[in-house]
């Protein structure tokens, strides 16, 4: 008696095939579309890091900011703080750990350049000609920044030193402002803003 084998027909595979193909096709859409998530999320959350990295910079910067006047490259005497197109100011706190004769004050500086904010940091007080800073990168995507200073008599100003002081020139009238808004308008957090008080 002849025995009689048994398998699958050319349709049912087919049918199997479309099967497959379709979970397939429906699987791969659902895990790139986790890691485009999971690539977005890390993209943001890098950014976020920067924005705090750059608060914290700043904040550490503010805190140590003591009232001594520098000289720039050509002699001229800049004020302790300078706030208008740029931020610049002294600060103390400059550690050393290998005990170089040298100050424990610095110079810094941020700028804003091509949508990135740039904090500069110079390794003496009173530069010379061939003083060049060290630059260092923080936060990108920022489209403008802006800052305020909290005067004696609660009076914002938004320059410093205010224009009247500056108009004369003399800096043993060059005093400090109380506390100092920064205001940071990034493409993907919109405005930002910081409130820091100076340390007196």
């Amino acid at each position: 008696m002849a025995v009689r084998q048994r398998g699958f027909t050319l349709l049912e595979l087919l049918v199997a095939l479309a099967i497959f193909a379709l979970v397939s096709v429906m699987a791969y859409g659902g895990l790139a579309s986790v890691l485009d998530q999971q690539f977005a999320t890390d993209e943001i959350a890098g950014q976020l890091a920067r924005l705090q990295k750059t608060y914290l910079l700043l904040q550490r910067d503010f805190e140590q900011l003591v009232p001594r006047p520098v000289r720039d490259e050509y002699g001229d005497t800049l004020a302790p703080l300078l706030g208008d197109s740029q931020l610049q100011f002294t600060r103390g706190g400059w550690s050393n750990p290998a005990g170089h004769p040298r100050s424990s004050l610095r110079r810094v500086a941020y700028r804003l350049e091509d949508q990135e904010l740039t904090r500069y940091a110079w390794t003496v007080l009173d530069r010379a000609q061939n003083s060049e800073p060290l630059e260092q990168p923080l936060l990108d995507g920022v489209t403008d920044i802006r800052s305020r200073y909290l005067a004696e008599r609660d009076e914002w100003q938004d320059s410093w030193p205010p224009a009247t002081v500056a108009a004369t020139g003399d800096t043993e009238t060059f005093s400090l402002p109380l506390a100092v808004e920064i205001q940071l308008e990034h493409e993907r957090f919109g405005l930002v803003t910081w409130l820091f008080q100076l340390p007196w």
